[in-house]
Order: structure tokens, then C-alpha cells, then sequence
């Protein structure tokens, strides 16, 4: 129980980093950034309703996958949009050609919305994926689907109020350790959430753990805390 212990013992400081997360800060970033202010869904909705995301997300990826997720919820197909986009990743995978296609930024413009309006109709993508995904061809960002796939997914995740946590640890966490882990970042979460968590080892973090939950970490390896106090006892002392 001790590793599940000091993540007690931080409590505070978890609480306080998750607090720090304005979740409604991004949504007027989207709407001024030309490349995401596109309405995806070709038919105007009867009412429009304001949508924020569940987790603020960050770079390219969180923009685009923030942007997705506001007009699929718009729309109502969340569920439906997650499915297309894991759909197009699987063919990504077994099709190296196909892959690099989506990289190469060599590739006409034309060609590139060709062929994912081509794609999105041979594979009965909705509107909605369609549009997006010409968007991103128009605007050469299809190298980013993958990262923007996976953000997308976590936010659906959120709207469930499910939580992936990535725990990276030097062992594995033995199963009594995880239940009281897992019930820690539940209760640091709040009620109505549900906590999953994945496991990573990495021997280089040396000891300890690293908590990564929406694009937040927690980190308290003892590589960062060797790092810490190297720079601690660099600093010239003064009298």
C-alpha cells in the first residue's frame, strides 16, 4: 500500500493542479483560429446550443479534436464520429502506403481532399467525418489524425465521465495497490466519475510514479526528484 499512500499524502497538490484546469478556456480559442471555425455538419441546426469541451486540450491535435467534439455533440453523434475516426486509424495501420500518403505534405492539396472525400464515401463515413476530414486535407494537418483520433477519444471518455490515468511505475502495480490508487483518483476526481487506469513500466523514471489524466502529469518519479535536487545543489550558495 505505500505507493498508493504517498499519492494520499499529495492529495493536495493533485487537487490543486486539477483546479488550475479552466475547462471552458479554449472555446472562444477555437472560434477565432480560421483553420477550426468551420461548422462540419452540412445541415444548420434547428437551435444552436452551447457545447464546452470536458477537458481543455492543447496543440494542434486538442484544437481540432476539441472543435470535432463540439459539433458532434451539436449534432448528436459522438458515439458515431469516434467509430469512423477509429475506423480510418485500423486502415491507416494496415496500409503503410496509405499512411505516408496521409504525411506527405508534397501531396496537391486536390489531391489529398479527393481522396478523403473518396475514402469517406467508399467507407459510408456521416457528414460530419467526411467534412472534418477534408478540412484537415485542405489545411494539411492529416498528419495529426492519429494524435487528433486519440484526443477525440478522450474527451468522448469525458462526456461519459470516464477518466483514462496512465500510472507509469518502475514494476508493475500489484492489484491491491491499483484498487486503492484508483480509488484515490476517484475521490480526487469527485463523484460521478469513473477512473481507468492504465498501466506503463519504465525503469529510466527510476523509482516512484508518473500520473498523466487528460493532458495534465503528476509527477513524482525519482529521476524528477534526482533532477530537482542536482539543480538544488548547482545553485551557488550565497551568505
Amino acid at each position: 500500500m505505500a505507493m498508493a499512500g504517498r499519492i494520499r499524502s499529495t492529495l493536495p497538490h493533485l487537487r490543486k493542479a486539477l483546479s488550475s484546469d479552466s475547462r471552458s478556456a479554449l472555446y472562444p480559442a477555437i472560434i477565432s483560429n480560421p483553420e477550426l471555425s468551420r461548422n462540419y455538419a452540412t445541415a444548420p441546426a434547428a437551435k444552436e446550443k452551447k457545447v464546452k469541451v470536458p477537458v481543455t486540450m492543447y496543440g494542434v491535435s486538442g484544437n481540432y479534436a476539441s472543435a470535432l467534439y463540439i459539433s458532434a455533440v451539436k449534432a448528436n453523434t459522438l458515439e458515431k464520429v469516434e467509430s469512423e475516426l477509429l475506423d480510418l486509424i485500423e486502415a491507416s495501420k494496415k496500409s503503410p502506403k496509405f499512411s505516408q500518403f496521409m504525411k506527405d505534405l508534397s501531396v496537391p492539396t486536390e489531391t489529398r481532399v479527393k481522396a478523403m472525400t473518396d475514402i469517406s464515401s467508399e467507407a459510408k463515413f456521416g457528414d460530419l467525418t467526411k467534412n472534418f476530414l477534408v478540412v484537415l486535407a485542405e489545411n494539411g494537418r492529416l498528419k495529426h489524425i492519429d494524435a487528433i483520433a486519440k484526443r477525440f477519444a478522450e474527451l468522448t471518455m469525458a462526456h461519459k465521465g470516464e477518466l483514462k490515468a496512465i500510472v507509469t511505475t518502475v514494476i508493475p502495480i500489484p492489484p491491491e495497490e491499483e484498487k486503492e490508487l484508483k480509488e484515490t483518483l476517484q475521490e480526487v476526481m469527485g463523484k460521478g466519475k469513473k477512473v481507468n487506469i492504465e498501466q506503463k513500466i519504465d525503469p529510466s523514471i527510476l523509482g516512484g510514479l508518473v500520473i498523466e489524466f487528460g493532458q495534465k502529469v503528476f509527477d513524482m518519479s525519482i529521476r524528477t526528484r534526482a533532477r530537482q535536487m542536482e539543480r538544488l545543489l548547482r545553485e551557488p550558495i550565497n551568505f
